[in-house]
């Protein structure tokens, strides 16, 4: 009796040790903290009906609820905390708007180990991109937001931001820089653009592809921006610290777009000129060529008025290289205009050497792996 009574209390012992060891492996490990801040957009929208795909008021659900929508599941994916920067669509938002986004995504992450923002996909690589850019933090930044309104039908949104959520947790994008994540896919920031009005697979990459997939809870990367080479270096920031540049007094200059189509006329590049543009980014035909009303009016800037230009394709895909024979006319590799008026535009208020930021562009403006031979 009294064997039966020790086996009994020895069984017991090790069933409740087994037990213990269960729940430890059992045991959620701390949760990476995300947080997710709110510009509106689509993504935080409110159709009339659940089937007014296109009708409807964007940036009208505050960025909570959004996330609140999404407990408990997203619960077991992070720690999430809100901030609300804005509620409106994307293309409301100025310059200096940008600037203190900047700062809401450091302050964020000096805390948080990752941070989303969610935001109107009309402009959201001129977003993803001025990021990219001016982000000191080289924790994950994803962008995300939706081509259908949350409150619709076989809406996109609250997809997105989980992934994008999921995503910034997973840590993986760790020194990419921004990237975006709609529709189950990855995009880098420098590359990715908007190619539908209307269509929920409307981001790609062009030839460039796209970083990875999320499919539910995998996270998979296929390539890596080239700037991940620098990860742990100084040289992987830009030189494009906004702190700086405030504290040099300089507002951010007007840099603005002039599109070549056949007979273009100049007038849209010496009307930038004369009301004080310091840069201005051409969209042309081909290779970047521009009609040529439009490159007399471009040389009487740039001899008259000190306007520096960059040369980009409207074709959409392919490169203009640049030539330093061009002297203030800058190649802008296979950035969109869009993209390059933001680089050049951080450019001129960070330097007025034309040099350097010939400089800038031929190399973090490109974005290539560099030889390591």
């Amino acid at each position: 009796m009294l064997r039966r009574s020790v086996l009994l209390t020895a069984v017991i012992a090790l069933t409740a040790g087994t037990a213990t060891a269960a729940e430890q492996r059992k045991a959620p490990a701390k949760l990476p903290k995300v947080a997710v801040i709110g510009t509106g957009g689509t993504i935080a929208g409110v159709s009339k009906s659940r089937v007014d795909f296109q009708d409807y008021e964007s940036g009208k659900l505050p960025v909570s609820k959004l996330v609140g929508d999404l407990k408990p599941e997203v619960g077991r994916v992070a720690d999430v905390s809100t901030v609300q920067f804005g509620n409106k669509g994307s293309s409301a938002y100025t310059m200096a708007d940008f600037r203190r986004l900047t700062r809401t995504v450091d302050e964020q992450l000096r805390t948080k180990d990752a941070a989303v923002v969610t935001t109107g996909t009309d402009t959201m690589e001129e977003f993803a991109y001025w990021l990219d850019l001016t982000v000191r933090s080289d924790k994950p930044v994803i962008l995300t937001g939706s081509m259908r309104p949350w409150t619709v039908i076989g809406t996109d949104a609250p997809a997105n931001l989980y992934n994008a959520i999921q995503l910034a947790a997973s840590g993986k994008t760790t020194c990419f820089g921004s990237v975006i994540m709609l529709n189950d896919e990855i995009q880098a920031a420098r590359e990715a653009r908007k190619s539908d009005a209307l269509r929920m697979d409307t981001f790609n990459s062009g030839a460039g592809g796209a970083l990875g997939v999320v499919d539910q809870d995998r996270v998979r990367i296929n390539r890596a921006p080239a700037r991940v080479d620098k990860c742990g270096k100084p040289g992987w920031k830009t030189p494009f610290d906004l702190d700086k540049i405030a504290g040099r007094g300089k507002s951010l200059p007007k840099v603005e777009i002039a599109y070549s189509y056949q007979d273009a006329g100049g007038e849209a590049i010496k009307g930038f000129a004369d009301s004080g543009a310091a840069g201005v980014v051409t969209a042309g035909t081909g290779a970047g060529g521009i009609s040529p009303a439009m490159t007399k009016a471009r040389d009487e800037a740039v001899e008259k008025k000190d306007v520096v230009f960059a040369s980009t394709t409207r074709t959409g895909n392919g490169a203009v290289y640049d030539d330093k024979a061009d002297g203030a006319v800058i190649g802008a590799a296979d950035l969109s205009a869009q993209k390059a008026r933001i680089l050049l535009l951080l450019s001129l208020a960070t330097t007025d050497d034309v040099d350097k930021v010939r400089d800038w562009f031929t190399t973090l403006g490109t974005a290539e792996f560099k030889s390591r031979g």
